[in-house]
């Protein structure tokens, strides 16, 4: 089971921790006693910042695996009337853009390495919501101290996410500067086709390059995905449509993030029922609590080994 296959580290370590020694979450390279866990180091580290939003998948992907995508939010209280577009990236990856008419756009994919990214977003939100229309790119300088998080200051509820091509909704209702045309011409080269299926949550079709993948950011608590995940891989119900494959997870702000390799010309579209018959395998194999057998632990390992860590 999950717990035997944890380090003496890791079992040292209250569930949702980081221990002293393991490495710093933020992605510096240290471990995390010498970096947010040391006396100093910046606000305490978050593991899963966007926990308890009802789009909190969605959240995920659009911060760390979505190219070009936007959603409106609705904030409470006295700025219900504010108009706030959240965005996947924004020119020169900006954390912030106030324009002329009033309205804000918050970028997500924003790395401040100061923690608590909810809180980071919600510090860059409010410098936004004090700024003068047309005040432009508004950012964070240094560590917000103690405030309202991201989730504080919207109304919570699901995600309008619109994917776009490219990156064109920049300069869609505006004459593009040369400096702003050359921030857009770098973006498009990076921004790979991507769709969302609608049939199920914060799940997203990509094409890189000549491969194709599903990569699809999961709400559970990640033992007892992997308990589930295995018992599915040794029942081959891990294939979402023919010779397609389940190759591993990224691990983002405290979610997994399945990730299948999937046939050449296989598109958004037949993922759509079978992304839905897999969540309904999914559910079974998470309600069952029985005990992994021989097969389903070797599994679980492998997938375990299988994990690259995002954020």
């Amino acid at each position: 089971m999950a717990k035997k296959n944890r380090t003496k580290a890791q079992a040292d370590t209250p569930a949702g921790e980081v221990g002293p020694r393991q490495p710093c979450p933020c992605g510096s390279g240290k471990r995390y006693k010498a970096c947010h866990g040391a006396p100093g180091g910046g606000q305490v580290f978050v593991k899963r910042p966007f926990e308890g939003m009802a789009s909190e998948c969605d959240v995920v992907a659009l911060r760390e695996l979505v190219p070009a995508a936007t959603a409106p939010l609705t904030l409470q209280g006295e700025y219900a009337d504010r108009v706030v577009k959240l965005c996947t990236l924004l020119p020169m990856a900006a954390p912030a853009l106030v324009r002329d008419s009033g309205e804000i756009w918050l970028g997500l994919q924003v790395q401040h390495n100061f923690g608590d990214p909810a809180r980071d977003l919600g510090a860059v939100l409010l410098e936004a919501l004090a700024a003068e229309p047309g005040a432009g790119m508004v950012g964070l300088t240094a560590p917000p101290g103690p405030g309202p998080r991201l989730q504080d200051l919207v109304v919570d509820g699901d995600l309008a996410v619109e994917v776009h091509e490219g990156f064109d909704y920049w300069v869609a209702d505006m004459d593009a500067s040369s400096e702003l045309a050359q921030a857009l011409e770098q973006a498009e080269g990076a921004a790979a086709p991507t769709a969302r299926l609608t049939s199920v949550t914060a799940a997203y079709w990509t094409r890189m390059g000549a491969k194709e993948h599903l990569r699809w950011v999961m709400p559970e608590p990640e033992d007892a995905l992997l308990d589930a995940l295995a018992r599915l891989h040794v029942s081959g119900d891990d294939v979402l449509v023919p010779d397609a494959r389940f190759v591993g997870m990224f691990r983002a702000h405290g979610l997994l993030a399945p990730v299948w390799d999937l046939p050449v010309g296989t598109g958004p579209e037949p993922l759509e029922e079978a992304a839905t018959a897999f969540k309904a395998k999914l559910d079974a194999a998470l309600a069952d609590t029985s005990d992994l057998t021989t097969e389903q632990r070797s599994a679980r390992n492998g997938l375990a080994n299988r994990q690259v860590t995002i954020r």
